[in-house]
């Protein structure tokens, strides 16, 4: 609580607004150089006058620069980008072996001589104005030495007025931006005293001071190309949050009455568990100096919903073991949920890390924000969780407490007992159909494969001009090629890499720019290459963990399992015409990782129940319908989070909380109709002894 109420989140420029760049350093770059070119940015960026920028070193060869409250890109990358190498240079009379043609700032041609002073040598640089000196502005320049700015007036000052080698060339990246005529003040040989000059050049205001901040900052040691420009206007950042926090509001609400509802007095202690998990969460992403990015808040939220199945698995357990005293009953349902809770978090960290490591911009928010909400969860749910109940357990009557009954579901489940792996073929046959059409999804429509993963432009404005008018303002502007969409008051145009001259030229006939995403080539191949990679080696990782878990058919099963999850989705998107992007996959990504969750809770009871004599084809059967109840109540949990999302969030929380909403109920039916059914035609094809499971005494009235 000192944390949540002492300091204020650090907001990602997707939700405060602004502009981030990406540069990368050209050539052979050494990593000490980028580091340099860093700080050279950081002094430019300064002296733009931005609140609080952020820059950071991506890699060997990128730096990453956000700019808050910078909605106009193109000025701040022409100044942040320039190489800027300043040199002060005599003027020939005439050219010769050892000048250069240039032209002054008249157009006029100029004979210069090698440089004598470099940016370097430069200590400050001011814009001012001053009007006895008359209109316009002027910067103000300090030599660190004044010896080789007093050598070189000097030496002009000697010459006669009217000859041109009386003046001196200032010369920026090979222009010659002043080349004043040293005055008669100036004494031949002696110079100007103080180690100071002007730059007078006929400058606006904003000239004079882009010309300051490129001076002062320093020449950069490499290159710098940009790869990856985002500008987020301040009202869609605010909008998100409004629309995430009362999702967050409603979706908590929901699933705490929906929990309380299930599990009475239980219930209600794991609601305020459930909050107490949501300060803590929030706490340590302030503590920690995470950025909470429009991902990373979706990833909050959701995990929310998450945190709820550590809480549900105790509870069933308990439900399961109860004989007529609560406090035994919910001792072993911490005791005997724990295996299956720590298993389905550290795959879940799996899918993070991997996030994390590999993505880039807002998403990789959000394998941290995801992170730090499965850490908080496990606290949240096998201590706060734990304290109330053991507090209250021995002062509750059994048939308020929620753990006295095993419920209706699994009531009915005991006295049906429907034999489900019956027909596991079957069920496999039907995965094998749905895999069908879910690759012709991709071979008939294919995937839209956003700016990110492909390069090009993407930019929104604000306007309530109909589709057909705003692509054919489009058009006219001189864009007939580009792809316009129309929702919710926005017009969304996608190119291919256009300047930001010509987004402008767009926005004068749309409106104003509220969103605008510039990706390289380079960049959005090495996004898609990335993306492919994150998701075989999510899928790999969790091979290998339930392996050592488990057993490998156990593992092999969840794995094919997860394959069928991750395809039914990236069909589904390709049949409605979703793009594909950074967002689509945190969400793959989640989507495996609460997946494999599933399948960890079954595959940990079918190890639980399997003794060597028993048929292996009915134990699943058990093991399935026992956590049934389980998986019901985690489902309809996160649903109500992902509901709300969908409701109320934007277009890209949409399609987030679309992809989740397919892949819970994909990942829920593949774990009883796929990897049970998988798993038991593995096994049959397996020689190796089951494990040695010791049977626990059954003692009467026990459910199995």
């Amino acid at each position: 609580m000192f944390l949540a109420f002492t300091m204020a989140p650090r907001l990602g420029l997707d939700l405060r607004g602004g502009t981030q760049i990406v540069f990368e350093a050209q050539g052979e770059a050494s990593p000490e150089a980028v580091d340099r070119a860093r700080d050279v940015l950081e002094r430019r960026a300064n002296g733009l006058g931005v609140a609080e920028p952020t820059l950071v070193r991506s890699g060997d060869a990128r730096i990453i620069v956000e700019l808050p409250g910078v909605l106009d890109p193109r000025e701040a990358a022409a100044v942040m980008g320039r190489t800027a190498q300043l040199s002060f240079h005599p003027v020939l009379a005439s050219a010769g072996p050892e000048g250069q043609q240039l032209t002054d700032e008249s157009g006029q041609p100029l004979t210069t001589g090698p440089a004598v002073i470099s940016g370097d040598g430069v200590t400050d640089a001011v814009a001012r104005t001053d009007p006895q000196r008359g209109p316009g502005w002027f910067v103000d320049v300090a030599f660190a030495e004044p010896g080789p700015w007093q050598r070189l007036t000097g030496e002009a000052a000697c010459r006669p007025y009217d000859d041109p080698a009386r003046r001196v060339a200032i010369v920026l990246d090979g222009k010659v931006i002043s080349s004043p005529v040293v005055g008669d003040d100036t004494p031949c040989k002696a110079g100007q005293q103080g180690g100071s000059t002007t730059i007078s050049g006929r400058f606006t205001a904003e000239e004079a001071q882009n010309l300051a901040v490129l001076i002062k900052g320093g020449a950069l040691p490499v290159p710098l190309e940009i790869v990856e420009q985002r500008v987020v206007g301040p009202t869609l950042g605010a909008a998100a949050i409004e629309a995430s926090w009362q999702a967050a509001v409603i979706g908590v609400l929901a699933t705490g009455l929906f929990i309380v509802l299930v599990y009475r007095l239980v219930g209600l202690l794991a609601a305020l568990a459930l909050a107490c998990y949501g300060l803590i969460a929030y706490a340590a992403l302030i503590a920690v100096g995470a950025t909470l990015t429009l991902p990373g808040l979706a990833g909050f939220v959701l995990a929310i919903g998450m945190a709820v199945d550590a809480n549900v698995l105790v509870f069933e357990r308990a439900r399961e073991e109860y004989r007529g005293s609560l406090r035994p009953a919910l001792d072993l349902g911490f005791k005997k949920a724990w295996s299956a809770i720590a298993d389905s978090n550290v795959t879940t960290l799996l899918s993070a890390g991997l996030l994390f490591w590999l993505a880039s911009g807002p998403v990789k928010g959000f394998g941290v924000t995801l992170s730090i909400g499965v850490l908080a969860s496990l606290v949240s749910a096998l201590l706060i969780t734990r304290v109330l109940t053991q507090w209250t357990i021995g002062r509750m009557p059994a048939r308020l407490s929620g753990l006295g009954s095993v419920g209706r579901l699994r009531t009915w489940l005991t006295e049906r007992d429907p034999f489900v792996m019956r027909r596991g073929r079957l069920w496999l046959a039907v995965a094998g159909g749905l895999l069908v059409v879910a690759f012709a999804g991709l071979a008939v429509r294919g995937l839209d494969f956003g700016v990110e993963f492909t390069g090009g432009r993407v930019m929104e404005f604000s306007s309530t001009m109909g589709v057909d008018a705003a692509r054919q303002a489009v058009g006219e502007a001189g864009f007939p090629s580009a792809v316009v969409q129309a929702s919710e008051g926005r017009i969304a145009v996608r190119t291919g890499q256009i300047s930001g001259d010509d987004a402008a030229r767009i926005g004068e006939v749309l409106g104003p720019v509220v969103r605008d995403e510039l990706i390289g080539p380079s960049l959005g191949e090495e996004l898609r290459r990335n993306a492919v990679i994150a998701l075989a080696m999510a899928l790999a990782a969790q091979l290998v963990y339930l392996a050592l878990r488990f057993r490998w058919t156990f593992g092999a099963a969840a794995v094919a399992a997860l394959f069928v999850d991750a395809a039914i989705v990236v069909g589904a998107f390709a049949w409605l015409g979703k793009p594909i992007d950074g967002v689509f996959l945190a969400a793959m990504l989640t989507v495996v990782g609460y997946s494999v969750n599933d399948k960890v809770v079954v595959f940990d009871r079918v190890r639980e129940l399997w003794v060597g004599a028993a048929p292996f084809q009915r134990t699943v059967n058990r093991a399935i319908l026992q956590t049934v109840p389980r998986t019901v109540n985690t489902g309809l949990g996160a649903l109500f989070i992902l509901v709300a999302l969908a409701l109320l969030g934007g277009d890209s929380l949409r399609d987030f909380a679309l992809a989740l909403l397919i892949g819970i109920v994909t990942g829920t039916l593949s774990s009883c109709f796929v990897a049970g059914p998988l798993a038991v035609e593995l096994e049959g094809r397996d020689r190796t002894p089951p494990p040695a499971v010791q049977k626990e005494r059954i003692r009467p009235g026990a459910v199995v």
